[in-house]
């Protein structure tokens, strides 16, 4: 392609995502009440007598219920946007690597939506860690925006996080580094992941950490084993 083909093509793709985005927030605004009470499930986990939100500014119910959209539109259209993605990169990809595509698409989406379901399920237990740490004499009294943030991000990480094997056995096949490389540096890894979960697991909890650190290193020696079927 020229460089306008690729502009071209790029607002394209770009355009494809925006509406998906849009549409599927609009969606997410409309069922704005079954969405807060799916995530406010982990607060009551925590504190199951005391889950209720309070909120000190008139504006903060609709800012809330815009960011729900917001999130909610960019979760619901990930695989519209992870498809778009890999549609603009495949042109530019020999015929054997673009057949790799939709495998890689449907992995990235796989990935991304284990790490926010795992996410979810650790938040109470994340919640219930950092109560425990400010002790008992604290009542706990949440903005739901300041909540839901905390939440999104984490959620957000450990999707991210999770595509971790999906880009090592990229880099494998586009000839980076060998199976055996990753192999022989596996202590290196560990050491690597383990850091990795402490710094950016934003509730700071042993059990987040866990939950992102024993995938993540599961997830590092089966991209060795697939690198090593890929390269038989």
């Amino acid at each position: 392609m020229t460089l306008a083909e690729h502009l071209a093509e790029a607002r394209h793709r770009f355009l494809v995502s925006t509406i998906a985005v849009v549409v599927l927030g609009i969606g997410s605004f409309l069922i704005y009440p079954q969405i807060l009470h799916l995530l406010q499930e982990p607060y009551c986990h925590a504190v199951p007598k005391h889950c209720a939100f309070f909120v000190t500014n008139p504006l903060d119910g609709l800012t809330l219920r815009i960011k729900i959209a917001f999130f909610g539109g960019l979760l619901f259209s990930s695989p519209v946007l992870f498809w778009q993605v890999w549609r603009f990169i495949t042109p530019g990809l020999k015929a054997r690597e673009r057949r790799y595509a939709i495998p890689f698409v449907l992995a990235s989406i796989t990935f991304f939506f284990v790490g926010v379901v795992i996410a979810y399920f650790s938040f109470g237990h994340a919640l219930s860690f950092l109560q425990s740490i400010g002790g008992r004499t604290l009542t706990s009294i949440y903005n739901p925006n300041q909540y839901l943030g905390l939440f999104l991000l984490m959620m957000f990480i450990f999707g991210v996080t999770f595509e971790f094997p999906v880009v090592l056995v990229a880099i494998e096949l586009a000839g980076l580094v060998t199976p055996n490389q990753l192999l022989k540096s596996w202590r290196y890894a560990l050491i690597g992941i383990t850091v990795a979960a402490a710094v950016f697991t934003p509730s700071g909890d042993p059990l987040s950490m866990m939950a992102l650190a024993i995938p993540l290193t599961a997830f590092y020696f089966m991209s060795i084993g697939i690198g090593k079927l890929f390269h038989k």
